[in-house]
């Protein structure tokens, strides 16, 4: 089942022209995220499963082999393209927090990934102590938006969440949510509850 899945995002990426957005042939892309798929059978998420507001896992392609802004783009839901109100170099500030290590590559696999259906209407800021407690870790903006290409559906009208682990050095932190029912990249503050925006958080990254 996991292995399909592979296959699907990596099937996704391609339909979506991320080989084309990285100078390279899909034969070149597809050997290239492939050397990924092996890390399935060594993490052997067993007990991971889609659940309502649960993904197993989602490749994330990271910013500096495909900015934020180029990738928020291709994003689709419902037929309506994603945007962001950052320009990229905005975006391009907002960098991993301390305490993540990303793993090394332009793409990784990112692994028990929750919504965060259960920060609704939490601050960011208590959300980011919350998601230490459970030994998790809150997700970058890269992340957000590679989980919302795999899976658009999980971003909804009552449920968007925040991307607690990319700031700027200043109270933002990026989100993402719907406007005009597109899927859309803003920031909100650190210390505001929002009753449709919790803050979602992964298990693992491989």
């Amino acid at each position: 089942m996991l292995n399909e899945e592979f296959e699907r995002q990596l099937g996704n990426l391609i339909h979506k022209g991320y080989p084309q957005l990285v100078g390279l042939s899909v034969a070149e892309f597809t050997q290239e995220l492939e050397q990924l798929q092996h890390k399935i059978s060594e993490m052997n998420p067993v007990q991971i499963e889609l659940q309502e507001s649960k993904i197993p896992f989602v490749i994330v392609i990271k910013s500096d082999w495909l900015n934020a802004g180029q990738a928020m783009q291709v994003v689709e839901r419902e037929g309506k393209k994603g945007f962001s109100i950052m320009d990229v170099e905005e975006i391009n500030r907002f960098q991993p927090i301390e305490g993540i290590k990303l793993p090394e590559g332009r793409a990784y696999l990112l692994w028990d990934i929750d919504t965060g259906t259960e920060t609704l209407n939490v601050t960011p800021t208590a959300a980011l102590t919350f998601i230490a407690e459970e030994n998790r870790s809150p997700l970058t903006l890269e992340e957000g938006i590679s989980v919302i290409t795999h899976f658009p559906d999980r971003l909804r009208k009552n449920n968007g969440f925040s991307l607690l682990g990319s700031r700027c050095g200043d109270r933002r932190v990026t989100a993402l949510w719907i406007s005009d029912k597109k899927p859309k990249l803003g920031w909100c503050w650190a210390g505001n509850p929002h009753t449709w925006l919790g803050s979602a958080s992964c298990g693992a990254r491989s």
